[in-house]
């Protein structure tokens, strides 16, 4: 019985050898348990091996971290997608960090490549740094354990709006009297996101329902602002 995984892998590799013997390489298939092992002869014989899957995977992707240690480069190839892993950015920044290659093969035998196997730093994301920043410097402890997923995340804002509703427990004021607790309580109660807010009269604010259960889920004991 014809063992059809291996026969599409297979055929990946007619392709994936004729795209590196153009680049001047002698190739050679299953040596050493590696599918693809491509020799360009040099002053130093540059050493490129491949490894052939019908799709991009963790496990490829460990298989070929191994191989780095033998080899001056090394390519993962998979069949191309319109939606698949091999399409998702996240993974090519994922090669190029570790500096693997990664080719596609086309049904017409089209090789596309994706990723180089060369050092890669990516380019800095200053904004999100920021962002990461500001939120670790507002936010009061660490009121939410990492892996929460089933739960609302404390956050620096909900923080905030939840010092408001307290203040406001004792009835209606103005946006500059929670200030001491609540530096940004004009745009929390101006935007009122989760509903907790309500206009007493033009400039003065008063707690919803909404706002009350927020504080018995989440009791407060207003902070000590200078």
């Amino acid at each position: 019985m014809t063992d059809s995984r291996a026969t599409s892998e297979t055929a990946l590799y007619a392709t994936v050898k004729d795209f590196l013997t153009a680049q001047g390489f002698e190739v050679k298939g299953e040596i050493h348990g590696c599918d693809i092992v491509a020799v360009r002869a040099d002053q130093k014989p540059i050493l490129v091996i491949v490894e052939l899957k019908l799709g991009f995977s963790l496990e490829l992707v460990l298989q070929a971290v191994e191989r780095m240690r033998a080899a001056d480069a090394v390519w993962l190839a998979v069949p191309a997608t319109r939606r698949g892993r091999d399409r998702d950015r996240r993974a090519h920044r994922l090669c190029r960090l570790l500096g693997l290659g990664l080719l596609t093969v086309g049904a017409r035998g089209l090789v596309e490549v994706l990723a180089e196997p060369e050092p890669y730093r990516p380019r800095p994301d200053t904004k999100q740094r920021k962002r990461l920043l500001r939120e670790h410097a507002a936010r009061r402890g660490d009121p939410t354990p990492g892996g929460s997923t089933r739960q609302p995340i404390m956050t620096a804002y909900r923080q905030q709006a939840l010092d408001c509703a307290a203040a406001l427990q004792a009835g209606p004021k103005r946006p500059r009297d929670l200030r001491p607790f609540a530096p940004d309580a004009g745009g929390i109660l101006l935007r009122n996101v989760y509903g907790w807010f309500e206009r007493a009269e033009r400039g003065v604010y008063r707690l919803t329902e909404a706002g009350e259960a927020a504080l018995s889920r989440w009791p407060q004991s207003l902070p000590s602002r200078s």
